[in-house]
């Protein structure tokens, strides 16, 4: 029998494969139950699954990653850090169902990441007097509306910082989703302010000990970013920046994403308004904009809320079969994939689809995609 303890070392070394990737990594663990499997099987690899090559069984034949585990073991257990795998029960669930989802989580802190609404705040590390007044209204109002909310940003400079900032100056929980590893903070400049999130919130990496801050390491940060939220708001972005690559992997999650207007030549409103302009993003001007959008405001509950609508329409059975379909895959599923699942015509599907949507029981994301709203 595998031990706990074992089974941590086995996923620490396969966490420091870098041939591996996220996605590749999470297929074989799934496929094999367990990271110790993995490397059981290490020499028969391609013989089991298609596509990996001798250098992937070369690198999991390499006994120094187990050397390199066991360090990071001392370091975990020495500096009380939590590891989260997709098992765990703390695990994110929103972030399980990612295709690229991390295979370990290392936090610190108090905070619930299966929080009921989880809200990620990004944006331009140069924030102007504008977004300053955005982001602390937003967060302010969030926490008043929905008390139990938790903001999620990158603890990088400007709009980043600020969101942590606003949300410990009114008593709402934080988290900070690091590039690097828990043995440092970076900036250097956020360190005080970590530490006061660790009492309201935490901190979350996948990287292990005496990980840098590598440019490559903030867009893989910035997938944990999206993948944690229910939504994703961008408050200021240049036309280029890593606010937008979280906004697209947001969509990519089928999460709901939004960003505040800018004026029309502001430079660091470009990236905010070009999402808005390409249907990437909803405009918002206010936290309410959003409570409403995400259906926030009713006091019901989801369960309540899902009942009332049902109740007040009455479903063909097709539409019943399509809406029960869509309530399956609360994180969206393509119309492809439903045209294939019932065999309903395209042109009857698009029909289908709509009546729901007028009926308040399901939303179009851009790609063809539909999300439950009950």
């Amino acid at each position: 029998m595998n031990s706990p303890k074992d089974e941590l070392t086995a996923l620490l070394a396969l966490n420091r494969i870098d041939k591996l990737g996220s996605i590749r990594a999470k297929y074989l663990y799934e496929q094999f139950g367990s990271a110790q499997e993995i490397f059981r099987n290490r020499k028969h690899l391609n013989e089991i699954i298609t596509g990996v090559n001798q250098s992937l069984i070369n690198a999991l034949d390499d006994s120094g990653v187990f050397i390199k585990a066991e360090e990071e073991l001392r370091f975990i257990e020495e500096n009380h850090i939590r590891c989260l795998t997709p098992e765990n029960e703390d695990y994110p669930s929103r972030l399980r169902d990612c295709e690229d989802a991390p295979l370990l989580l290392f936090t610190l802190g108090n905070a619930d990441l299966n929080a009921t609404r989880v809200v990620s705040v990004v944006g331009t590390r140069k924030a102007t007097e504008y977004g300053r007044r955005m982001c602390n209204s937003l967060i302010a109002d969030l926490h008043a509306f929905c008390p139990d909310v938790l903001i999620v940003s990158g603890l990088a400079y400007g709009i980043d910082a600020l969101s942590h900032k606003a949300a410990l100056d009114n008593g709402c929980k934080t988290v900070g989703v690091l590039a690097h590893g828990l043995d440092m903070i970076y900036p250097q400049k956020n360190r005080d302010m970590a530490k006061r999130m660790l009492q309201c919130g935490g901190l979350v990496t996948e990287f292990m000990s005496e990980t840098v801050p590598l440019p490559h390491n903030f867009l893989r940060r910035n997938r944990v970013i999206a993948g944690l939220a229910d939504a994703v708001v961008i408050v200021e972005s240049a036309s280029r920046g890593g606010s937008l690559a979280t906004a697209d992997m947001a969509q990519s999650y089928c999460r709901d994403c939004f960003a505040f207007p800018g004026s029309v030549g502001d430079i660091y409103s470009e990236g905010c308004n070009a999402l808005i302009r390409d249907n990437k993003a909803a405009l918002i001007t206010s936290a309410e904009d959003l409570i409403n959008a995400m259906r926030w405001s009713s006091g019901s509950s989801k369960n309540e809320i899902a009942v009332q609508t049902e109740l007040q329409f009455e479903l063909s059975e097709q539409e019943k079969w399509v809406f029960d379909r869509i309530k399956e895959k609360a994180q969206g599923i393509h119309i492809n994939t439903l045209i294939v699942d019932s065999n309903i015509p395209y042109a009857l599907m698009t029909s289908i689809l709509f009546e729901l949507e007028l009926k308040g029981l399901v939303k179009p994301f851009p790609g063809s995609i539909y999300k439950p709203l009950v």
